[in-house]
């Protein structure tokens, strides 16, 4: 039996019994189990209803989210033209710096990887040596009784 047929929001003997030892261990638990058995189908929809809403407001957001770039265009200007072409200079400017600024990012992500890689290498060659040498390396065998 799986689990949404176990706990689905109706008067069966598993919610009934979970309402109870919810009252009985702490009330809260108990009222939650009750609100859930006499609510819980329209807690789908509503789930649903806000999860729709939501997910409506921030696809409107999203188009303002990339680079200031949603308040231009014709009926976002401030009237005046000057403070306008400054506006767009900055803008423009801004998202410049922030493109070599990933540049620099991702170039010293690479070094940093390339580093990482040489001296994992350079402990690998390190150990093997040490192996080959009879040295046996770090790892020391137990002796046997």
């Amino acid at each position: 039996m799986n689990q949404s047929a176990f706990l689905r929001p109706d008067w069966t003997p598993a919610t009934i019994a979970l309402m109870v030892l919810g009252f009985m261990v702490f009330w809260p638990l108990g009222l939650a189990m009750l609100a859930y058995i006499v609510f819980g189908e329209r807690l789908k929809s509503f789930k649903k209803d806000a999860n729709d809403a939501a997910d409506g407001f921030f696809a409107s957001c999203r188009g303002r989210s990339r680079g200031f770039r949603g308040f231009r265009g014709p009926g976002f200007g401030s009237g005046n033209v000057a403070f306008d072409e400054w506006r767009e200079a900055e803008l423009n400017r801004i998202e410049e710096e922030r493109r070599k600024l990933d540049e620099m990012r991702e170039e010293f992500e690479t070094y940093v990887r390339e580093l990482r890689r040489a001296k994992d290498r350079e402990e690998f060659d390190r150990f093997m040596r040490e192996r080959r040498s009879g040295n046996g390396g770090p790892v020391q065998e137990m002796p046997s009784a």
